[in-house]
């Protein structure tokens, strides 16, 4: 009888340790996709207009530390999951989606926000996954017109004719699907991104170009 209690107070301390383990995983998993979206972006070498103006993410400028803007995104109704590495994550609605993941990026020598990313709700099937990804892409044509590079194919021998194979195709990184948009304050690209064959997602990216090009500076500079 002593035993009992005793293997009942271990109990919650075991579900403490697996969220812990499952928060971290997600984090993990999260990281990943972000740093996937900000490296098929190209960067803003070629660019010559002279922009006084940062682009906007949900109204608010693309600038600042990375506390400033995290703070200005929770005052949105964001929820700050955590950060790591120079970025923060945060959860919240968006473009009529529910339980997006924010995340706000800057270059850990130099705290400037400079790129933001949001991860859509992971999609199952081809067809949810590419209905996001075309009903996003509408938005955004009908709000900063046609696109200026358009990429949607399949990296395969052959086209993958059903749902099943076109996912297998995603899970093989054999899946080319992006859609980007040059506006005068920066670039901003829909993107069809994956952990494996195991998370899916659609993700936005939004590149401010004054900031971006004030890192790289920084980096050339450092070299």
């Amino acid at each position: 009888m002593p035993s009992q209690p005793s293997a009942k107070k271990n109990k919650p301390e075991l579900n403490k340790s697996t969220y812990k383990t499952s928060k971290l995983i997600k984090m993990k998993t999260i990281l990943t996709i972000f740093f996937l979206a900000i490296t098929v972006m190209t960067s803003f070498a070629q660019d010559k207009s002279d922009t006084t103006k940062h682009l906007t993410f949900k109204g608010v400028p693309i600038d600042g530390t990375l506390n400033d803007y995290v703070y200005k995104m929770k005052k949105s109704g964001f929820t700050l999951i955590g950060t790591e590495d120079g970025v923060a994550m945060l959860k919240g609605d968006f473009a009529a989606y529910k339980d997006c993941i924010i995340g706000v990026a800057t270059l850990k020598q130099k705290d400037l926000v400079s790129k933001i990313t949001v991860i859509f709700p992971e999609g199952e099937t081809w067809s949810s996954l590419s209905s996001n990804y075309y009903n996003l892409k509408e938005l955004l044509t009908e709000k900063y017109g046609d696109p200026s590079e358009i990429v949607e194919k399949f990296d395969s021998y052959s086209e993958p004719k059903n749902d099943n194979s076109k996912m297998h195709e995603v899970g093989m990184n054999n899946c080319k699907y992006y859609t980007t948009f040059e506006i005068e304050n920066g670039s901003i690209q829909l993107s069809i991104e994956n952990v494996g064959f195991s998370k899916s997602y659609v993700i936005l990216s939004y590149f401010d170009k004054m900031n971006s090009k004030i890192i790289r500076e920084k980096a050339l500079d450092d070299l």
